[in-house]
Parts: structure tokens; C-alpha cells; sequence
């Protein structure tokens, strides 16, 4: 089966994907959903140690991999390098997650690719940077949260650090090498030059912090642990209702105003919640009047109410529900699919939404190997030739 495009938007660009695990395959996923022929390199034989998300029939893997062909190539083998090189000299993208030094073995690194094909915009993502003294570290998402800063600002005063219910780390680096690539496309329309584009784990997870990073950077201020408390706009959390939770954002005077009028509360009129420094001095006895006014009705009044009189609100939903809000539906968020291994299913769809371009689930995840021969067929080898290839463990 020929390439079909998921959009016609990257269609013109071809990238060999050679990432595994959750933030190079983010990447690759961004490339493969805008319409980029996307061929996705793994070993002959099976080694999914390094998959985090699990077999390839787990959802993880369904998730990550989708809109893509797959072929074998043993890298380590003269044929598989020479097919490589191939394939490279006419690509568009490279983008991997090995260890720093990895590639530079396997002679797949940029210095060595360049010289094949100037215009190659080579994308690389790793744990800690491809230089400097923690390059050689392994990588991993926790770690990264950890380093990165974020799991001291994660969780509540006291109780120690706590990580982020996603990746963040892996899918942010993902997404910032996706941006990467995409900017070095652009250059080279000018240039006609490729280029390396890098980035880490730590990079993305730093970058992340934004304000609360900014306010150490500029103030010397260091953020602690606030909960579901905003750490800086204040009354903002979460609030006991008489059937569960809700989040209130009430940011700013107006709007304080206003929420402070519906709970109609006469202890919210106290001068020391009279301006945002008092709120945020006395912010525990003033959440503790609000969850008071909160916990009289259920969510589904509270947030009709809070709705109607301009205070920013919403549900606190479980995943299940989530994918149930008829908003998410009218979005499209779940995609279906037809997965090889799973049957009908349905997968995590794009957040972009274009005017006139649309992004589509045209191919489930690939089979180990499936579109080997017809890649190899496109490359110009002759199907004996391919045989023998795989009689010699090179595909």
C-alpha cells in the first residue's frame, strides 16, 4: 500500500523515525499526523525493552505509533547502514532518542549525515542535553520532573514532592522537538541548508516552569508546594460541593467581585479579603468560608450558577467522563481507528484545529516490518535482493 497522507499540509516531507519510548515518537506522531511520510525504523529482531508503554497492542503504543510505515533495518550490519544512508540522502527529517554517544557509533550522527544530504534537518532528544556533564545519563521522565523543578512546586505544603499524573517531561520534549523541526523546515526555504535541532527532557521540563521559573529568575523567589491552590491568584482551587469537587478560578478583583456576591456570604466581606494581598495572607480561612457556601448544593448547581454570573468554573471529571462531555465530543478527541491487533478502537486525536487543513487517522500503527519490502521496492532493490537481505538479518 503507498504512502497516504494524514494531511496534505507536511505531505511533501519524508522523516525517518528512529525514537522509541514516549518523547521522540511525541514528536514523530505531530510530524505523521500533518501528512509527512513517516517511516518508522526498528531492529529485525523484537527488543521492546526500551518501550515504556508496553506491547505493541497496548494502548500506549497504538497511541503513539499511528499514521506511520514501518520497515526493519539491522544498523549494525553494513547492508542495513548502506540502506540507511539510502534513505537518508533523500529524506527530509531524521529524528532519534538514542543516548548521546549512540549514534556517533552507528555513524548515523549529524556530521556524518550532512555529507550525504546538506538539506537534512536532523532532530535529536535526550535526557539532559547532547552535551555538557550529565549527557551521558539515561533519561527518563520522573527523573526530569524531579530535576527539573517541578515536583517541588507538585502536591500539598508538607507532605513532600510529588510528581505529575502524565509524562510531562517526555510529551513536552516531544512536542518542543515537533516545533523544532517544523522552524528549521522553514529556514531552509531560505538557506537551503538543514540543520541539528536538540532538545532534552530537562530542557522542556525547565522551560515548562514558566512563571513560577520566572519569579526565581527575576525575584529570587522559590515557589513551594500549593496544592490545587493557585500560587498566586487567589481565591483559585478546588471546592467541596454536597456531591463531590469543583474548580473556582477567581483571578482578579472583578471577578472576586462577582463570585463573592453569588455566595452572598456576609464573613467574605471582612476587610482583610478586601484586596489580593489580604486573600492570598488569609487565603486558608477564606477557602474554608467558600468551601462552607460550596458544599450546600451539588456540582452540576454550582457550576450553573458560577457560569451564569461570569466566575470561572468546571467539573472535576474522571478520564471516562472527560471523553462523556458533549464539549470533548463536538471537539473530536477520540478518533477512531481500525488497529491491526486491537480491531475498531479509538485513539487520542489532534488538539490543532486548521481553517482549511485537516488532520485524519489513515493508517493504524504499523506491524513490525510491514511496509519493509515495499520501501526497500521504492529505493529501487529488486525483490531477490530483498530476500537475501533478510536471509542475512540485515532487514
Amino acid at each position: 500500500m503507498p504512502f497516504e497522507p494524514a494531511s496534505a499540509v507536511l505531505e511533501p516531507y519524508t522523516v525517518l523515525d528512529l525514537t522509541r519510548v514516549r518523547a521522540g515518537p511525541t514528536c514523530v506522531r505531530q510530524l505523521a499526523d500533518w501528512g509527512a511520510n513517516v517511516i518508522k525504523i526498528e531492529m529485525p529482531v523484537s527488543d521492546d525493552s526500551g518501550d515504556m508503554g508496553g506491547p505493541r497492542s497496548g494502548p500506549d503504543f497504538q497511541n503513539l505509533h499511528r499514521n506511520k510505515r514501518g520497515m526493519t533495518l539491522n544498523l549494525k550490519s553494513e547492508q542495513g547502514l548502506e540502506i540507511f544512508k539510502k534513505l537518508a540522502a533523500t529524506a527530509d527529517v531524521v529524528v532519534e532518542n538514542y543516548r548521546p554517544d549512540v549514534k556517533t557509533r552507528l555513524g548515523i550522527d549529524y556530521e556524518h549525515l550532512k555529507l550525504i544530504n546538506p538539506r537534512l534537518v536532523y532532530a535529536s532528544i535526550s535526557g539532559f542535553g547532547q552535551d555538557g556533564p550529565y549527557r551521558d545519563r539515561p533519561g527518563f521522565d520522573q527523573i526530569a520532573q524531579g530535576m527539573g523543578g517541578l515536583m517541588s512546586i507538585t502536591g500539598e505544603p508538607g507532605k513532600g514532592p510529588m510528581r505529575v499524573g502524565i509524562p510531562v517531561a517526555d510529551l513536552t520534549a516531544g512536542h518542543f522537538c515537533a516545533q523544532g523541526v517544523l522552524l528549521a523546515l522553514l529556514e531552509r526555504e531560505r538557506s537551503g541548508e538543514g540543520q541539528w535541532v536538540q532538545t532534552s527532557l530537562l530542557q522542556a521540563q525547565i522551560a515548562m516552569l514558566d512563571f513560577q521559573a520566572a519569579r526565581w529568575l527575576m525575584d529570587g523567589d522559590v515557589p513551594g508546594q500549593a496544592g490545587n491552590n493557585h500560587p498566586t491568584s487567589i481565591p483559585t482551587g478546588v471546592f467541596e460541593t454536597s456531591d463531590g469537587h469543583i474548580n473556582i478560578a477567581s483571578a482578579g478583583q472583578p471577578i472576586w467581585e462577582r463570585l463573592k456576591q453569588l455566595l452572598g456570604d456576609p464573613a467574605l466581606d471582612d476587610p482583610k479579603f478586601v484586596d489580593g494581598a489580604g486573600r492570598s495572607e488569609n487565603r486558608d480561612t477564606l477557602n474554608a468560608l467558600i468551601n462552607a457556601s460550596t458544599r450546600k448544593e451539588s456540582s452540576a448547581v454550582w457550576i450553573a450558577r458560577l457560569n451564569e454570573a461570569g466566575v470561572p468554573c468546571g467539573e472535576i471529571n474522571s478520564i471516562d467522563k472527560v471523553f462523556a462531555s458533549p464539549q470533548v465530543k463536538h471537539l473530536g478527541m477520540a478518533r477512531d481507528v481500525v488497529s491491526q491487533e486491537r480491531g475498531p478502537s479509538q485513539i487520542v486525536g489532534q488538539p490543532i484545529i486548521m481553517s482549511r487543513s485537516a488532520s485524519a487517522i489513515r493508517r493504524p500503527p504499523p506491524l513490525r516490518g510491514e511496509h519493509t519490502d515495499e520501501i526497500l521496492e521504492e529505493l529501487g532493490y529488486a525483490r531477490d535482493a530483498i530476500q537475501t537481505m533478510r536471509d542475512n538479518e540485515d532487514i
